[in-house]
């Protein structure tokens, strides 16, 4: 299955949260799974629990420094889904997953990467022991940056919503676990590169992020790893705050992030190719990404194709 958020355009009223299975090899229809209220939807992210629930987030509210997260459970695989319910009841500022998805660590427990967006942009950890019913936060992942109120991008061509240009920092975390309570994440940042966080401790508590010298256009970036511990990253490979959103690789790490290696452009020609969210389930890797903001794409590898592809 596949989630993305569409509308006239980001911002606006109209936008909702949409949906597509595939089945017998080919893709449904898409479908409309949510537009609670006339209030922009955002950034959907799936999470199938190991006993077969599939859970939908998204977030809700014209301001992004002020939406909020609901979740809507199915029990056939995504075919129907439950009512929507607020994931954190109050909450104004986004818990739970922001855009990557959540993983399962080892003490069975979900951790999702969340960020706030006002002013020095901020992420964090959202943990939870009960299928997602109660979270709890972690402790806050900052870069040392100063900001006052001024726009970041005066001249970009990105057709974002006009309040994403405002603000410095790291958001948008993107998880793996290397052993068992030793948990990473990668950000997207306002400053050139992706920082990266570690924690001991299941994601209870991290350290400062630091910068890894990948770079990066403040634009979203997703890694999972495979199940020989193999990091597939899928990013824009551009150093520049609101750069352009071209090309798409696809890079590895074999010693957990340390190192990396580009294996594969997913896209090179002019347009906008962004927001990659990637899976691996045993040997496949699953890739999919806005295809310059009029559709979705999506990518099928063997794990033996990603490196020297």
């Amino acid at each position: 299955m596949a989630v993305w958020f569409a509308g006239s355009k980001e911002g606006s009223d109209d936008v909702a949260i949409w949906g597509v299975r595939k089945e017998n090899d080919h893709w449904t229809r898409p479908e409309k799974l949510a537009h609670d209220i006339e209030e922009p939807h955002w950034n959907p992210v799936l999470y199938q629990d190991p006993d077969g629930e599939l859970l939908l987030f998204y977030k809700t509210g014209r301001e992004i420094s002020r939406w909020f997260t609901k979740i809507r459970r199915s029990e056939d695989g995504g075919k129907t889904f439950g009512q929507a319910e607020e994931l954190v009841k109050g909450d104004r500022g986004g818990r739970g997953p922001v855009r990557c998805k959540i993983i399962l660590l080892s003490d069975g427990s979900m951790l999702a990467g969340t960020s706030k967006e006002s002013g020095i942009w901020t992420a964090y950890a959202d943990r939870s022991e009960d299928k997602g019913k109660t979270w709890t936060l972690s402790n806050p992942v900052m870069i040392d940056v100063e900001y006052h109120g001024e726009h970041t991008a005066r001249d970009s061509g990105i057709e974002v919503s006009e309040q994403s240009f405002f603000g410095r920092g790291v958001i948008q975390p993107t998880l793996w676990e290397s052993e068992a309570g030793q948990v990473h994440m990668l950000l997207r940042s306002s400053e050139g590169n992706i920082y990266r966080a570690d924690s001991m401790d299941y994601g209870r508590t991290w350290g400062k992020a630091y910068d890894t010298g990948l770079p990066n256009n403040n634009s979203g970036i997703d890694v999972v790893k495979c199940p020989d511990g193999l990091l597939v990253l899928c990013m824009n490979p551009v150093g520049e705050n609101w750069g352009p959103r071209t090309p798409l690789v696809l890079m590895t790490s074999a010693d957990n992030g340390n190192t990396w290696k580009q294996e594969a452009v997913l896209e090179d020609g002019e347009g906008e190719y962004s927001y990659p969210s990637i899976a691996a389930k045993e040997e496949q890797i699953y890739v999919t990404y806005t295809y310059d903001r009029k559709s979705i794409a999506f990518w099928q590898f063997n794990r033996k194709e990603i490196q020297g592809a």
